[in-house]
């Protein structure tokens, strides 16, 4: 059996404010013509579809003629839901999908899977939906659910359990599963895979995905093999400059009569690669080395001591697609411990008033020469008209 595991496809996500509808759309069809190509079986999509819990009209259309693209060609599709979906708001039209589209949004169905067969007999998917365990508790009375790593060892019990009541009827049934987690050993992006901790309790350990052939991964946006049986996808858009040196793609799962056979990562295109870009402002204007990029969406982080005026116009003059400017100068002042109230007490006139204030808000540069003659041309005129008046 040929197994596609995608996620994260976060509809409806903007990039620093750009819609990325249109974008996704571009890819996703890729997606589907891969899986007509590579006469995968199974489409798995382990969790957040949607990047809102309350996503917009047309998020829903994209998603409905994306899984009904995929049905067309043959394939069975399995979608659960993640921590940026509704459950709810997902899975309400799960009755009414044609035959092989299968969103599995209930957590009191883990232990109920959707079995597709091959040449070699059944192969079992079990979706578990992102679990809150502060919304799930409940349904496990007197269980140890209080947090995410417990409440996914819980529902992989059901998941092995359910398995291996299956395996005694056929002793070559195949196990899939499928959640949304942060897992132990995998590299997240920063400020990225949000509402899950990353950290503490609510890692999961690698060992609660034990007694599957294949566990398919959603949450971390990076393509990650923590082993041969467990994996992340990632994300098919790219959603952060965090993110620019990550491969978008899916993996390519094959099972034989044993269960895992092989994998192949299949790339899928970017539409506008991410750059970051660093330099004096004027280098980051004029220098050729940069014209390779200038199409693509920028990062810009400006190495000028002092912060310049109207920094993200001017790029964008030359970076139609700048999304984010940083002040990162090259040297930084040295802190000497004095605080700005500081400077202006110790300050004798008001030309050493104006070098203090320069100094605090130029990272230490205080007047130049050329500025301090101003500085004393402005404040004579100033000093003439007072005595005038």
């Amino acid at each position: 059996m040929r197994i596609l595991h995608t996620s994260d496809w976060h509809i409806g996500r903007t990039f620093h404010g750009h819609q990325t509808l249109n974008a996704l759309a571009d890819v996703l069809a890729v997606l589907v013509a891969q899986v007509r190509s590579h006469r995968v079986d199974v489409v798995v999509v382990a969790g957040d579809v949607f990047d809102s819990s309350t996503p917009a009209a047309g998020c829903y259309t994209l998603l409905t003629d994306t899984l009904v693209a995929l049905r067309e060609t043959g394939a069975t599709v399995i979608v659960t839901s993640g921590n940026h979906d509704s459950a709810a708001r997902l899975g309400f039209q799960a009755k009414l999908l044609r035959d092989g589209i299968h969103i599995l949004t209930d957590p009191l169905a883990i232990g109920t899977p959707i079995t597709v067969a091959d040449a070699h007999g059944p192969v079992h998917f079990y979706g578990i939906p992102f679990l809150e365990p502060t919304l799930v508790r409940h349904l496990w009375e007197g269980l140890e659910t209080r947090t995410q790593a417990q409440t996914l060892a819980h529902a992989m019990e059901l998941v092995r359990s359910d398995a291996a009541a299956r395996r005694a009827d056929d002793g070559t049934a195949r196990t899939v599963a499928i959640a949304h987690c942060f897992a132990a050993g995998v590299a997240a992006t920063p400020h990225l895979e949000r509402d899950i901790q990353q950290g503490g309790l609510d890692v999961v350990p690698l060992s609660t995905f034990n007694g599957v052939d294949y566990m398919a991964l959603g949450h971390i946006h990076g393509r990650s093999r923590l082993s041969d049986t467990v994996r992340y996808a990632g994300a098919p858009l790219h959603y952060s400059f965090g993110e620019g040196d990550k491969p978008r793609g899916s993996w390519l799962i094959d099972l034989d009569d044993a269960g895992f056979a092989a994998a192949q990562w299949l790339d899928l295109p970017v539409p506008r690669p991410l750059v970051t870009l660093r330099g004096a402002l004027d280098e980051l204007l004029t220098d050729e080395r940069f014209a390779a990029v200038e199409a693509a969406w920028v990062r810009a982080e400006y190495t000028d001591t002092a912060q310049q005026v109207d920094v993200m116009r001017r790029l964008q003059q030359r970076f139609p697609h700048c999304a984010e400017v940083r002040h990162a100068p090259a040297v930084r002042a040295v802190d000497d411990g004095e605080t700005f109230a500081g400077r202006v007490r110790a300050a004798r006139d008001d030309a050493a008033l104006v070098d203090a204030f320069l100094v605090h808000v130029r990272n230490g540069e205080g007047v130049t020469a050329a500025e301090a003659e101003l500085v004393r041309e402005v404040i004579g005129d100033r000093v003439a008209a007072k005595a005038m008046a």
